[in-house]
């Protein structure tokens, strides 16, 4: 039996699609009432285990439990205590707001129903809109009506695979304060997303899957110290300056600004490097309009991970930090 605290456990998964290996040995688990993300780029085998975890399919190998229960041996159990949300608004555009809440709680045969449907449009801030077809709401509001039907007869457990997809900022903003708000009703949000300062900004606890596999896991500060050197941004006049100051740090690893005139230059954080960065532009007649020292941000950590995986395998005791 899992931990009373643990709202879900994951226990060496692997699944495959005819020769193709998806999930390999994937091993996790998520703290009850806190948000968990899974982070992956396309095809790394996010949605697959949303799946797995929502009983949509069954893994090949491994097991695992969501509020205690067997998603295998106990689909049915799992199923009451969870919700899923995908990629995709799965709403009526034809019914209103209101009527697609109502609909959905009848089908659950929610004792309550119209009174939950009532509750969760003013939670999502949707009443105004609650008697007009859903195929006259935006993005955002498909989104928030989508997530409000996955929360009818109080889920403990709430899957949400990419949730902000194609959302303007304010929306995603929202979607946000909304996400942080589950969380701290006590809902359990397992969130699969491709924005990184999506991740940093809400979750918890991270897990980065690349090729099927974790790589790396902890929270965004602990994932952050996995680059401890940082870098640097230096910003130049002219488009000129900054192709010759790129020449002349050729043996550091550099990447363009092209739009902000700037260089961002990887170092080991050492006095050393940053003199001598600075020696080489001074003795070639370059000034630096802008310097500044800048800490790992959680893009520059999957960066550098899914491209060290790429190059060569790494052991997850290289990686992961606990």
């Amino acid at each position: 039996m899992i931990q009373t605290n643990t709202a879900i456990s994951v226990s060496g998964i692997e699944k495959s699609f005819k020769n193709i290996k998806v999930l390999q040995n994937v091993n996790f688990t998520v703290r009850k009432g806190s948000i968990f993300a899974l982070l992956g780029s396309n095809g790394a085998g996010k949605t697959t285990m949303i799946k797995i975890l929502s009983t949509l399919i069954k893994p090949d190998q491994g097991s695992a439990q969501v509020c205690g229960f067997d998603v295998t041996r106990q689909p049915n159990q799992v199923r009451e205590e969870i919700s899923l949300t995908g990629q995709n608004a799965a709403v009526d555009g034809v019914l209103t707001g209101r009527e697609n809440l109502r609909m959905l709680g009848k089908l659950r045969h929610l004792p309550d129903s119209n009174q939950q449907a009532d509750v969760l449009l003013e939670r999502f801030d949707l009443l105004e809109a609650a008697d007009r077809r859903v195929a006259t709401y935006s993005g955002g509001m498909r989104r928030r009506l989508d997530l409000s039907m996955s929360l009818l007869g109080t889920p403990s457990v709430v899957f949400l695979d990419e949730p902000t997809t194609g959302l303007d900022p304010q929306s995603r903003i929202t979607m946000w304060k909304i996400i942080t708000d589950l969380a701290h009703s006590g809902i359990t949000v397992f969130l699969t997303t491709q924005y990184l300062d999506e991740a940093d900004q809400l979750a918890d606890q991270i897990a980065i899957l690349n090729n099927g596999k974790i790589v790396a896991e902890g929270t965004a500060a602990e994932l952050k110290k996995l680059l401890p050197h940082g870098h640097i941004e230096l910003s130049f006049r002219n488009e000129k300056e900054v192709q010759t100051a790129r020449d002349l740090l050729g043996d550091y690893k550099v990447s363009l600004d092209g739009e902000n005139q700037a260089l961002i230059v990887t170092t080991d954080g050492s006095i050393k490097q940053m003199t001598d960065i600075l020696n080489r532009l001074q003795n070639a007649g370059l000034s630096v309009a802008e310097f500044a020292q800048k800490l790992p941000t959680l893009e520059d950590v999957f960066l550098t991970i899914i491209g060290e995986k790429q190059g060569k395998e790494m052991s997850n005791d290289d990686l992961i930090r606990n």
